[in-house]
């Protein structure tokens, strides 16, 4: 790691983010992950790098070009430098993407499968490619002719476009545009010749067609070359006062398509004249990252490289298990009226979620429904439940967070839809993300009313909740639940500050209640005791919190941290953190839980949340995290932090390098993802 990066004791949360993403990049260039697989997360790397550009390196271009330095929000770099640092480390890392792309290209070839581009195409896929061409994409493309008198269109954010450049007869230049179809899979599959399987890419059969697109140009010579912009996705709302907030937000994804540009990816290899002149067009300045790249961008769609048929090239599909005792087939109110139940997903079918709300909307004694979405899946069985609630007469309350970035569209589109339906919709609060994820029903029972609910880490999401790892804990804890009801008066009249006696809630009380928590655990090791410490989320970024982990481990407590995403401390530095250890597991699945364990063995206290030790979780959102009381889940949470924890395969050393090594030891072999699966089998024998 250089000097710039770990100023202040902090690793700088951008180049943190970054190195991440090399995990990413690690996955694709592992040999042992299947071969399509591997194409896949390759498609994640560059998903997750146009991600970040709109959002982290969009900021920190606002504080330059506000003229400020931002060091000190910046882990102690100024916010020019840090661009630049950015950038480069781009570069490199999208030099290796390339490396990586065309090792597995030939291994594909290896397998029969070959990405073929137009100089590659013979006879018989010549006449398949012209069909295609004008019965499926030609009707859908957009073409754009350029000059000096006319003003260059805003190209879309993230959008690949192929830059044309045509030689005229009297050595005039015409250049064009054209966008690549989004609507159209990017993979055409070819007829197969014999075993033989073959691919090409739709920017390569558009270079095949240029002839039929620009048949009307009489040119001496064509060429394509593909450049993409990201811009910043910053949403900017309106304060006209009479629109609704849904008209608001809906305005503001629209504009995100035109924000200020952040970054500008070209081919390496398109002709100096033809960048210069798409440079000056759009406006690129030197506060944008500038990327070389190769022929081919918006790798992101890898993710949906087509499987062929060809299973042996994927991970094995897992059937989601069920959970001992609680039946899809029985009442599962009558179930959790007796005991607590945890869900693990992907490892225990999500299908427990949608039955309770299924149930809730069925059963005449339910009288209310409240719960919190942060992000629905494209096609909502958890939507469409609410709304056939609603539509059984409930009197339902959704607070859907229109906010949640990138998939505001998606939100707002059910929101109108519950909208129609009667149901009662509340969209945050003034200032604050609502990111917690809880529902609540009350049933009447005799004259008495009773709640149930679940609480949870991760987003009540079919589509995710089949790669994401997360826990669910289903529950009648009256206690409880009367805090989650706090939360929901809250988002009603949010002037008002609840205290709640069970639950941590944010921006209220996180940082004030995990002080104490860790304070706890120093007082113990001050008395001769052991001070133990273990942590799971995605990111730790905010410095009070880490500052907080410096002095436990200064005092002793020993601190076992999983992090998959963003980790600002930097672990194992004498005098400052030397009892932390931190390890990041990137996998099959994506690691997603929150999960925080103060105290050993059967005294542990352990709660999980939907809270990240980030400032944004801490003081600007809605968050909650839930004290597990039932001792077997409590053991079953430790029980899956210690298969985490003794990952030895794909597990990362977080440390002061930076460089990503894989944890090593002599012990057994342990996958915990695939050994969390085991667990869970072994769990249904017994």
């Amino acid at each position: 790691m250089t000097k710039e990066t770990t100023k202040n004791s902090y690793v700088n949360r951008e180049i943190s983010w970054l190195q991440f993403n090399a995990r990413v990049l690690q996955e694709a260039s592992d040999e042992t992950v299947p071969l399509i697989e591997r194409l896949r997360f390759l498609g994640i790397f560059s998903n997750n790098l146009d991600e970040f550009f709109k959002v982290r390196y969009a900021t920190v271009k606002r504080i330059v070009e506000a003229g400020k330095g931002g060091k000190s929000e910046l882990g102690g770099i100024r916010a020019k430098e840090l661009l630049e640092i950015i950038t480069q480390i781009v570069i490199e890392q999208q030099t290796e993407s390339l490396k990586i792309l065309k090792t597995i290209h030939k291994r594909l070839e290896d397998e029969n499968i070959y990405v073929i581009n137009e100089n590659h195409i013979d006879e018989t896929q010549h006449d398949f490619i012209k069909n295609y061409f004008l019965r499926t994409i030609s009707p859908a493309l957009v073409t754009i002719i350029l000059n000096d008198s006319v003003v260059l269109p805003n190209l879309k954010d993230s959008a690949a476009y192929l830059a044309v450049k045509m030689l005229m007869p009297d050595n005039d230049k015409q250049f064009a545009l054209i966008e690549i179809p989004r609507a159209i899979d990017r993979f055409v599959e070819l007829p197969k010749q014999g075993e033989k399987s073959y691919i090409i890419m739709i920017d390569d059969l558009l270079r095949h067609c240029l002839s039929d697109i620009f048949n009307i140009f009489d040119y001496k010579s064509i060429s394509a070359h593909m450049i993409k912009i990201t811009r910043d996705g910053e949403l900017d709302f309106e304060s006209d006062l009479s629109k609704s907030f849904i008209e608001k937000i809906s305005d503001s994804v629209k504009h995100r398509q035109i924000g200020e540009p952040v970054r500008f990816v070209y081919d390496k290899t398109i002709d100096k004249d033809t960048l210069n002149y798409l440079m000056s067009k759009m406006g690129i300045d030197d506060t944008d990252s500038i990327i070389p790249g190769g022929r081919y961008h918006n790798r992101r769609d890898y993710m949906g490289f087509p499987s062929l048929g060809r299973t042996d090239l994927l991970y094995d599909k897992i059937e989601a298990l069920p959970i001992k005792g609680l039946s899809l087939q029985d009442s599962i109110f009558e179930a959790i009226s007796e005991k607590d139940y945890l869900l693990h997903a992907p490892y225990q079918t999500f299908s427990y979620v949608v039955k309770f709300l299924r149930e809730a909307a069925l059963d005449p004694e339910v009288k209310t429904i409240k719960i919190t979405i942060y992000r629905l899946a494209e096609i909502s069985h958890i939507a469409s439940s609410l709304i056939n609630a609603a539509i059984n007469g409930k009197a339902v309350t959704v607070s859907i967070e229109l906010r949640a970035r990138f998939d505001e569209q998606a939100n707002i589109d059910y929101a109108q839809q519950m909208e129609e339906e009667g149901i009662n919709l509340i969209f945050g609060v003034a200032g604050l993300k609502v990111h917690s994820k809880m529902c609540v029903i009350e049933r009447l029972e005799g004259r008495k009313t009773k709640r149930y609910g679940f609480i949870s880490t991760g987003n009540f999401n079919e589509s995710t909740a089949k790669i994401y790892t997360d826990y669910t804990l289903f529950t009648s804890n009256q206690k409880i639940l009367k805090d989650v009801n706090k939360i929901f008066n809250f988002f009603d009249a949010n002037y008002k500050i609840y205290r709640y006696k069970h639950l941590i809630v944010s921006p209220h009380y996180t940082q004030k209640a995990v002080f104490r928590l860790i304070d706890n655990e120093i007082e113990k090791v001050k008395n001769g005791k052991e001070g133990l410490i273990r942590l799971k989320m995605n990111s730790i970024s905010s410095y009070a919190m880490v500052d907080k982990l410096y002095q436990a481990s200064r005092a002793g407590v020993k601190i076992q941290m999983i992090i998959r995403g963003i980790c600002c401390l930097i672990p194992g530095v004498k005098d400052m953190s030397e009892n932390i250890e931190a390890i990041s597991i990137v996998d099959k699945f994506l690691e997603h839980p929150r999960v925080y364990i103060f105290g050993k063995d059967e005294d542990a206290k352990l709660y999980i949340s939907s809270a990240d030790w980030m400032t944004r979780n801490i003081e600007n959102r809605v968050e909650v995290s839930c004290p597990i009381y039932d001792e077997d889940i409590k053991k079953e949470i430790i029980d899956t932090f210690n298969i985490s924890w003794n990952d030895n395969v794909k597990a990362r050393l977080l440390n002061g390098s930076q460089e990503n090594e894989y944890r090593v030891n002599d012990n057994e072999k342990v996958r915990s993802q695939f050994a969390m699966y085991d667990y869970y089998v072994k769990k249904l024998e017994n």
